[in-house]
């Protein structure tokens, strides 16, 4: 248990002009998931000074730890080409047997459809439709590439999981641009 204190150095960086006087003790146990433990054994200099040892959660840290309080298994996230939806619902399947969650892309953009008859409609739900995407990834603990053929959008996709630290496998490792 480490209470959160105000320190003399905080109090007068924000121009209270009074020395520090503890605030109430919020341990790690109330709120599991607002601060990284602290990295250096505490003695007289980082209690005093624990405001400044203590760091926020990054929201990606925050995200990990919900999903263990909460017992999530993991979370794979399907890419690809849309031309490969069949490829995609078979490993939606396949991993989902395996006791994944799975998101993948919700829209075959390349079949007509009411939706997106309209080239100026179309264009801006691709845009809001990537976005998703990318929202999708970062949710996602690992990223399961589907098809043969990676296309500038995909190899987007697996460069931005990469970027993230997401452990990336293919249907046909041969594609893989990194390869």
């Amino acid at each position: 248990m480490l209470p959160m204190v105000d320190c003399e150095k905080c109090s007068l960086a924000r121009g209270l002009g009074r020395p520090w006087k503890p605030l109430p003790t919020v341990t790690d146990h109330e709120y599991p998931i607002l601060f990284r433990p602290p990295t250096a054994p505490l003695d007289h200099t980082t209690r005093r000074n624990q405001c400044h040892t203590r760091q926020l959660l990054t929201p990606e840290e925050k995200l990990a730890d919900a999903k263990k309080l909460l017992s999530l298994p993991r979370i794979v996230v399907i890419c690809g080409s849309t031309r490969f939806m069949t490829e995609m619902n078979e490993a939606d399947l396949r991993e989902t047997k395996a006791g994944k969650i799975v998101v993948k892309p919700g829209c075959e953009m390349k079949s007509p459809h009411p939706l997106w008859s309209e080239p100026v409609e179309a264009e801006a739900l691709k845009v809001r439709l990537d976005d998703l995407h990318r929202a999708k990834i970062r949710l996602a603990d690992e990223v399961l590439v589907v098809g043969d053929y990676i296309g500038d959008s995909t190899r987007a996709e697996i460069a931005y999981a990469r970027s993230l630290g997401k452990p990336v496998r293919f249907t046909h490792p041969e594609v893989d641009p990194d390869a």
